[in-house]
């Protein structure tokens, strides 16, 4: 999932690990599960394989400050130990990572390939890369996602008999259900747009349209 993840967010662009894990929390939800601590051996594992590249980049240096702009003695000298400074340290780098065409292949494989089962998480992560994949795919990978969620569904209706449970025993029960009843709808929607665009996709690219709807000669 980590390098699924990861290949994802490379595929739009360069980027430090840094980026890549304020990413994975801003776009995927992922920061509880990822440290740096995991991330950047999952990095370091990607470039030995060849599925990514990285380069150094050093560290700008710091812009001087407004006093320093206007020319005052303060600012002047503040600009002054900064340089020191930096020339006294050697300037830190970052490494920036970079997808390369078989990190791509990766990707696409661990995209298409599905997990059995697959759970909310990794459903939700491939679903926020779903551009990626050919649209039967992409259906594909919505209809297999309702059908667990189905079977889901029969095992908290036929799990316990309710008139056995307390108040709060069977208040969670009732409420898994109903939030898979609202995932099962949601994912109902999702396989009819989903259909609607490649049906209008498939009229758009043939070619007999255009003639069948244009007006007979008189």
């Amino acid at each position: 999932m980590l390098d699924l993840a990861i290949l994802g967010l490379l595929q739009e662009g360069d980027l430090h690990g840094y980026e890549i894990r304020r990413r994975m929390r801003d776009s995927l939800g992922l920061t509880a599960n990822i440290s740096f601590g995991s991330l950047y051996p999952a990095l370091a594992r990607l470039e030995a394989s060849g599925a990514v590249t990285a380069t150094e980049r050093a560290a700008g240096v710091a812009p001087l400050s407004s006093g320093a702009a206007m020319g005052s003695l303060s600012g002047e000298l503040a600009a002054l130990r900064a340089r020191r400074t930096s020339m006294a340290r050697p300037k830190k780098s970052k490494k920036v990572y970079r997808i390369t065409p078989a990190g791509q292949a990766y990707f696409a494989e661990l995209l298409a390939t599905p997990t059995s089962p697959d759970d909310a998480r990794n459903f939700s992560l491939r679903l926020s890369f779903a551009r990626h994949l050919a649209p039967d795919v992409r259906l594909a990978l919505l209809q297999r996602r309702r059908a667990q969620l189905v079977d889901r569904l029969t095992e908290v209706s036929t799990s316990a008999r309710r008139e056995e449970l307390d108040v709060y025993a069977r208040c969670v029960v009732e409420h898994t259900e109903e939030r898979v009843r609202h995932d099962i709808a949601w994912l109902d929607g999702l396989m009819a747009a989903e259909s609607q665009r490649s049906t209008h996709h498939s009229i758009s690219q043939d070619p007999s349209v255009g003639h069948s709807m244009a007006p007979a000669n008189e």
